[in-house]
């Protein structure tokens, strides 16, 4: 039996031959771009969504990561400006951003007062800082909301599990208080899975926050079942790759798509990628980072139409691992 996820369309009844084996297509004629075509917001209809499980919220299934907008010069906030108005007019929610990030928070809270742009429409989640001093909670936390300028936070997470004790009880705090809606906690190290499994033993999470993609599994292991078990949303940085793998577009440059890219819907080597990330049951929202338009219409567009089921991700972790990437 495939996968089906009715949530994302994922019932598939034809599959062409992954590649015909992936090594085989790497050395055929025709090439694809990594990057496909842009979406029509009136033609793209509602996208799929999925529940947070806490509270059954729905939240579309591709988001935006922000680690590089921490910038100054008119020009590039204005790019970015134009992003994060593009992510919402198609129907995206989830902003991620983090104080690590530099002044990522401060644009980001700055985009969203401009006009145009409805704090009301955009799924807000920061991190706590991911190193230094946490004697003061309450100090650490409130500059998060002084940063953005908002008053209210929709997902505060602890940032590479840096403090979940000192922090924790404030963060519930403002939780009780509705300051913040959810709770988290991130990773984006696989080092860090032990501490980061204990933490969602132990703690009452409602998102948690890791590095997976196809070229980086290790999380399925450990991590995704046990949020699914214990009720945690899911947030999916680097499904590009990152640390651990490098950047996978990169290192595919312009080798063509597979075969089955078509029966998909997927256009590009993204839409290839955030698929497979997002067929796994226990994924909520994949956050790939961008300041391009043209890339986050194919981030965006990953969400629509088919997902793999599960024979088909068995061959696609097959053959990708036989690349020679």
């Amino acid at each position: 039996m495939p996968y089906t996820n009715p949530d994302c369309r994922e019932a598939l009844t034809t599959r062409r031959e992954f590649l015909r084996g992936c090594a085989a297509a790497v050395a055929a004629s025709s090439v694809a771009p990594a990057w496909g075509h842009t979406i029509d917001a009136a033609s793209s209809g509602a996208l799929p969504t999925r529940a947070i499980p806490s509270t059954r919220e729905r939240l579309p299934i591709v988001g935006l990561g922000t680690n590089a907008y921490s910038v100054s010069d008119p020009a590039e906030i204005d790019r970015r400006r134009a992003v994060i108005a593009r992510l919402v007019e198609l129907g995206a929610r989830v902003v991620d951003t983090a104080r690590a990030y530099g002044d990522s928070e401060l644009v980001v809270g700055r985009i969203l007062k401009q006009p145009g742009l409805r704090r009301e429409r955009v799924f807000l989640a920061t991190k706590t800082p991911n190193g230094g001093d946490l004697t003061n909670p309450h100090r650490v936390v409130e500059e998060s909301f002084a940063r953005l300028g908002t008053d209210t936070i929709d997902l505060l997470q602890i940032h590479s599990m840096h403090g979940v004790g000192e922090l924790m009880p404030r963060l519930r705090e403002l939780k009780e208080a509705r300051r913040v809606r959810y709770l988290g906690a991130t990773t984006s190290d696989d080092a860090q899975y032990p501490t980061l499994l204990q933490a969602m033993r132990t703690q009452r999470l409602d998102f948690v926050q890791v590095d997976y993609s196809i070229d980086n599994r290790n999380a399925a292991t450990d991590v995704l079942p046990l949020a699914r078990e214990r009720g945690m949303a899911v947030l999916v940085n680097m499904p590009f790759g990152g640390r651990r793998d490098g950047n996978l577009l990169r290192k595919l440059g312009s080798a063509p798509l597979p075969g089955w890219a078509a029966d998909l819907g997927a256009a590009s080597w993204a839409e290839v990628l955030l698929k497979y990330v997002l067929s796994h049951p226990s994924v909520t929202v994949a956050i790939p980072g961008t300041t391009s338009l043209a890339n986050l219409e194919n981030n965006v567009r990953a969400s629509l139409g088919e997902l793999p089921d599960a024979a088909l991700r068995r061959r696609m972790e097959r053959d990708w691992d036989s690349l020679p990437l």
